[in-house]
């Protein structure tokens, strides 16, 4: 079929309107229609087309044709820009530089929506069963519009994985033969007549590729209304397959089906990790699928990335299980650069100096965490309840007394990635943005397993404030949305705080554990102080007894030790007290109080 008619048919043109676009193609293209519409405007000034010339010379021509609601205009298939001095019969016609391209044969995206409307590839990869039983579901449905482009069900769907949506969205399209694209809603102009031009080019192109488009708002806070009520107007003067990406329902025209996009059930994912191995002969396999699927809940695109890691660092002294358990933690490590910093835990709980209630109580935040799975999917008691299923731990002491050694132990005893939350990275002034990086954070952790390690969380923890201005509004609605999401994360979360009284009550209530971290004692600064140097380091009559009578915390005898370290080694010389004193006054004067008076006498020593 010759392109004009194809034209015609994808935007339903008149045969008047198909002879228009020809006329105007064919002055960009051939010298002598120039002549000739010199000749028939009686005018050798007037060359170009106008919808006079058209109205008067070409056959079943109608006024309709003009109006800015028809194809030609509506979706810039023509341009016409009447000036003062012209009126819109006479004013210069000109076919888009689009469309022209198209009438020879090349194909590109319109360069207004570059940057903009972005192509999905196609990985070709089957969605799993419970994801192509809502791709069919969506089949369906357009079906019983009889895909009618002006009245297609606009589909919501909803869900945390984009990967997953988009997955869904391309395998409905699939089947009608039309790609996907995608728009993230933060790009949509929300000046109105903005907003409809990018609409109607879209649609062209749309009609043009054989397209649907995806629009995502996965980074768009619930509290952004400008942004939805742009999205919404964008989506009603859309024409065919519509899909809108969202975590929560927002609101949506009257002819919406909105969908719930879960990650792949546990048996899915079992499955894709069994198809995705090198080697699925692996010994030991259904133990180590039950492993990984616990404490992992990855989508297909992930569970791939995970097993390609791990076959491309194959080590032969690790079995298959820590192997692959190291992967899954890696690919997922990117996905918190931004906002959290990765802390390599080495402590171990004898390296930890704590009373033996609060000790205890650590073992069993490590019992909680790895017997989730049994205790809330084997033995039901998540069927109760999707609500407070989350470890969420406080940590308060003063600082220097063990908070943070105290999560690098349950890491390692866990064998799972410990991030420090980046509060300057997080808290946002815009309004938004704060909840928006809190989700993306919570979000990426419940899927990895990974520890979040809030230091000093009073600055984001604080308590709601009495209302007086939009600034403290806004706050409290940053507060609310910590709660609900704390209340709501499956992993393990740990605040640290020195300042526990500035905490908001409604935290404290929904936390599984406080763990206060006392001040060292003599005896515990005495046990710290004999566990302070690594066994290769040199010393020489150092007395701890004496040492342990400093009244200081764990973090600052650790200062001390590695400063008379650096003094040592300078002077290559074993690490002696003379050493530990000159750190000690350099450790004082950072707590502005003098060392004079407790420094031990040189007849003690």
């Amino acid at each position: 079929m010759p392109s004009i008619e194809t034209l015609q048919y994808l935007f339903g043109l008149s045969k008047f309107e198909a002879q228009l676009i020809a006329l105007c193609a064919g002055y960009e293209l051939e010298s002598e229609i120039r002549t000739l519409i010199a000749e028939a405007n009686n005018n050798p000034n007037i060359t170009y087309p106008t919808f006079g010339l058209a109205l008067t010379c070409l056959p079943n021509a109608h006024w309709s044709a003009l109006t800015p609601a028809s194809p030609l205009r509506r979706f810039h298939l023509i341009e016409i820009n009447p000036t003062l001095n012209t009126s819109i019969t006479t004013t210069p016609l000109h076919i888009s530089e689009r469309i022209l391209h198209y009438l020879k044969g090349v194909f590109y995206l319109d360069t207004k929506l570059q940057g903009i409307i972005t192509p999905i590839p196609n990985n070709n990869d089957s969605p799993v069963k419970s994801h192509q039983h809502i791709a069919n579901q969506i089949q369906t449905t357009w079906h019983n519009n009889n895909y009618n482009k002006e009245k297609l069900t606009i589909i919501q769907l909803c869900g945390i994985d984009q990967t997953d949506k988009l997955t869904i969205a391309q395998t409905a399209l699939t089947t009608q033969g039309l790609t996907l694209w995608q728009l993230p809603a933060e790009l949509i102009p929300q000046k109105p007549r903005e907003t409809t031009q990018l609409a109607q080019l879209w649609t062209r192109e749309a009609t043009l590729f054989g397209a649907g488009l995806i629009i995502t708002t996965d980074d768009i806070p619930t509290t952004n209304i400008q942004t939805q009520k742009a999205t919404l107007r964008f989506i009603e003067q859309l024409c065919g397959p519509i899909f809108l990406a969202t975590k929560d329902r927002h609101p949506t025209p009257p002819n919406t089906l909105t969908l719930q996009v879960n990650k792949p059930l546990k048996t899915e994912q079992r499955q894709l990790w069994q198809t995705n191995l090198t080697n699925p002969q692996t010994p030991n396999l259904p133990n180590t699928l039950s492993i990984l699927v616990n404490q992992f809940n990855f989508n297909a695109s992930t569970i791939k990335a995970a097993t390609n890691h791990a076959t491309l660092h194959n080590n032969e002294d690790l079995d298959v299980t820590t192997r692959l358990w190291k992967s899954a933690c890696a690919v997922c490590r990117p996905k918190f650069s931004e906002l959290a910093q990765q802390i390599t835990p080495k402590a171990n709980l004898n390296n930890l100096v704590l009373p033996e209630r609060e000790k205890q109580q650590l073992r069993d935040i490590i019992i909680h965490v790895a017997q989730r799975p049994k205790v809330y999917e084997d033995w039901g008691f998540e069927d109760q309840s999707s609500r407070g299923l989350g470890i969420s731990v406080l940590f308060s002491g003063s600082s220097g007394t063990g908070k943070t050694m105290a999560a690098e132990v349950i890491a390692q005893e866990l064998h799972l990635d410990l991030f420090r939350i980046d509060l300057s990275a997080v808290v946002n002034k815009y309004i938004g943005e704060t909840e928006k990086n809190l989700s993306k954070l919570f979000d990426t952790a419940e899927d990895t397993g990974a520890i979040l390690f809030f230091d000093e969380a009073d600055a984001l923890f604080g308590k709601r404030t009495e209302i007086k201005d939009s600034h403290d509004r806004h706050a409290n609605i940053e507060i609310n949305y910590l709660l609900q999401r704390m209340e709501n994360y499956r992993g393990l979360a740990i605040l640290a705080t020195n300042m526990r009284e500035t905490l908001d009550p409604a935290f404290i209530r929904r936390l599984k554990f406080i763990i206060n971290f006392p001040f060292p004692d003599e005896k515990s600064r005495l046990e710290i102080w004999q566990h302070i140097f690594p066994k290769k380091t040199p010393t020489e009559n150092l007395n701890f007894t004496q040492l342990a009578k400093l009244s200081i915390a764990g973090g600052n005898i650790r200062n001390i030790a590695l400063y008379s370290a650096f003094l040592a080694a300078n002077e290559n010389t074993p690490i002696n007290m003379q050493h530990i004193k000159r750190a000690a006054q350099v450790e004082y004067i950072k707590m502005e109080k003098p060392l004079t008076g407790n420094w031990p006498h040189e007849n003690q020593r």
